[in-house]
């Protein structure tokens, strides 16, 4: 060791290159990326051994998880037709925990193009304080980080809105939402712009309010969205700032109640 505690002479990785059978790989789905047969099928179609590089893995028990290389791996099956025979070298990890591994994926691509969907599904894996929060507020809500009907992909939007006014602000816009417009409402522009309007108007819009308005006006969150889009068009605004406003629109039309100040007063 040299006296900064480092190691002297040769510098050595944690992995070791170690030849694994690709019939003992298996894919953690809470550590990984969902498969995309696209990008498995692009790969394969010009499949070249020599520019595949080492996949890296953890071992545990009688498996191999794979931690970066699940598509290069799909891809080389395809490739060889017949595989069940064959192994490849691996930068290979020991004792590793789920945990772990999912740190270690969230590090090692960094670099590369990785969505955002899977990065934070897999951080919420590894437990990282602000994503784990994120996943928890939802679940608590009764709703779900997920593609596809009930859920909610918009996970940049999710995490914007949490730093931008922590637990409490994405917790209510959300709750808005939920009681409004259902499933429906889920989606990134509606999230962020109810989430300014709550952060502007704290204190001055009771939630049980917003919900009867919103939740009441012709076209639901489709009226939203129209009426926010026809304000983008004539202010060149952000789209969530359009969201915002029109729901200020929604919430003061009728009688009764304290109006809302104008979302534009002071800006155009």
């Amino acid at each position: 060791m040299t006296g900064d505690g480092k190691p002297a002479g040769r510098i050595q990785r944690q992995a070791r290159l170690r030849w694994v059978p690709m019939t003992q790989m298996r894919v953690n789905p809470l550590a990984q990326r969902d498969l995309n047969q696209a990008r498995v099928n692009r790969l394969a179609a010009a499949f070249d051994i020599e520019q595949m590089g080492n996949p890296t893995v953890s071992h545990r028990g009688d498996w191999y998880y794979l931690v970066d290389g699940q598509h290069r791996i799909e891809a080389l099956k395809t490739w060889l037709g017949s595989w069940e025979d064959q192994q490849i070298q691996c930068w290979c990890y020991e004792g590793l925990t789920e945990a772990h591994e999912a740190e270690l994926f969230l590090k090692q691509n960094d670099t590369l193009t990785v969505n955002a969907f899977a990065k934070f599904k897999v951080a919420v894996q590894a437990g990282r304080d602000a994503e784990a929060d994120v996943d928890r507020i939802v679940r608590a809500l009764g709703l779900r980080i997920a593609h596809g009907n009930g859920g909610i992909s918009a996970v940049a939007t999710l995490r914007r809105v949490y730093y931008r006014g922590g637990p409490a602000l994405l917790s209510r816009a959300l709750r808005i939402i939920r009681d409004a417009y259902g499933d429906a409402g889920l989606d990134g522009p509606v999230i962020d712009g109810v989430s300014l309007l709550c952060q502007r108007y704290d204190g001055q819009l009771p939630e049980e309010r917003a919900v009867e308005r919103l939740s009441s006006a012709h076209g639901g969150v489709s009226g939203l969205v129209s009426r926010a889009g026809q304000l983008r068009q004539s202010t060149g605004s952000a789209a969530a700032e359009c969201v915002a406003a029109a729901a200020v629109e929604i919430i003061n039309r009728g009688q009764g109640g304290t109006k809302l100040p104008s979302w534009w007063r002071g800006q155009l």
